[in-house]
């Protein structure tokens, strides 16, 4: 098998251990460079000690553009318009992009710019960015050039009410998202909010009001008003949401339909009457989905739950760009959730 050649851009964060990882063990890549401008000169696995058997004695790089060029396929997780700048350049140069920040999420530049209240370096590669929910976007995916990888609270979401928004089973309006994190999902960060002794024992919301992936959410489902809350849990990884939508029927056998309809034979998405929590998909590429129909006040009752670090990021990219390579679709994304 010949291989592909990959850039990692930003590898020293959560998201880029999990890249390197992945990847690591794919038979089908070899990871060209691994960039981080702070971490440049420093041994990859000095800093994540777990890679040594996967980087051996690779070191972080500089993003120096004519070594990027030479990738087949280049993932970036940067901050938000970093992204763009840099993997901008790096499409205009023929290579392939999957993009980890939100600038090519959106379809709407408007909606974008008032979302994260910047302005996009490379607004003119909107229209060819396809977005990454692999299993909604498949197609699309093959023949794109440039993917903009989902956040993680979205693709939990999307993946939740997708079927039953599209067989028109609930009320588009009143849909509430009750969201849960793990602590990795702030990033590698030193804030003294994010410290053990902070979190530890603790349960907090946050952004109550305005989450930037409320926008996301809506403009991917066709809806508006939707009330998301996102919390931060004490625990390291992992995204449980429980959503409450109206329903249109008391027919849930029609609930289960739709979720067998769109997902019924993928590999990383499947649904149960049975609500499932975190020990299930940790550590793998899986979104578990369960609902029940509540008859006392007519609500159907969601809980998603992924891996935020794997699903929510790394392993989805690595889905994309098995997808855009013609790769089996889980090559090296086997694992099962961990349980403990």
């Amino acid at each position: 098998m010949k291989k592909i050649k990959a850039a990692i851009v930003g590898a020293s964060g959560y998201t880029g251990f999990e890249l390197l990882s992945i990847l690591g063990r794919h038979p089908g890549v070899e990871v060209i460079c691994a960039t981080s401008r702070k971490e440049a000169g420093e041994k990859i696995c000095d800093m994540y000690p777990a890679l040594e058997g996967v980087c051996g004695d690779m070191k972080f790089c500089e993003p120096k553009f004519e070594l990027l060029k030479e990738a087949d396929v280049a993932l970036t997780a940067l901050p938000h318009t970093a992204g763009a700048q840099i993997g901008g350049e790096l499409v205009d140069a023929g290579v392939k992009l999957i993009d980890l920040s939100a600038d090519f999420r959106y379809d709407s530049l408007s909606l974008y710019e008032k979302t994260y209240g910047v302005t996009h370096p490379r607004p003119d590669l909107l229209k060819q960015a396809v977005y990454g929910l692999c299993e909604l976007n498949r197609e699309k995916i093959k023949s794109a050039r440039l993917v903009g990888n989902p956040g993680c609270y979205t693709t939990a979401a999307i993946l939740a009410l997708y079927p039953l928004v599209k067989e028109n089973l609930i009320e588009k309006s009143g849909i509430i998202i009750d969201g849960k994190s793990g602590v990795t999902g702030a990033g590698r960060k030193s804030d003294v909010g994010y410290s053990f002794c902070e979190t530890e024992g603790n349960f907090r919301a946050y952004s109550a009001v305005g989450h930037r992936h409320t926008t996301e959410m809506e403009e991917k489902l066709n809806l508006s008003a939707l009330s998301f809350t996102p919390h931060l849990l004490p625990v390291k990884r992992g995204i449980l949401e429980t959503i409450y939508a109206k329903a249109k029927t008391s027919d849930f056998s029609a609930v289960e339909s739709a979720y067998e309809k769109y997902y019924g034979r993928e590999k990383f998405v499947s649904f149960s009457s049975r609500l499932p929590d975190l020990n299930l998909v940790r550590g793998s590429n899986c979104c578990r989905i369960g609902a029940v129909y509540d008859p006392e006040c007519g609500l159907i009752k969601i809980v998603s739950v992924i891996d935020n670090l794997i699903k929510g990021a790394s392993g989805q990219a690595v889905q994309n760009m098995n997808i855009l390579f013609g790769f089996d679709e889980d090559t090296a994304l086997t694992q099962i959730g961990e349980h403990l």
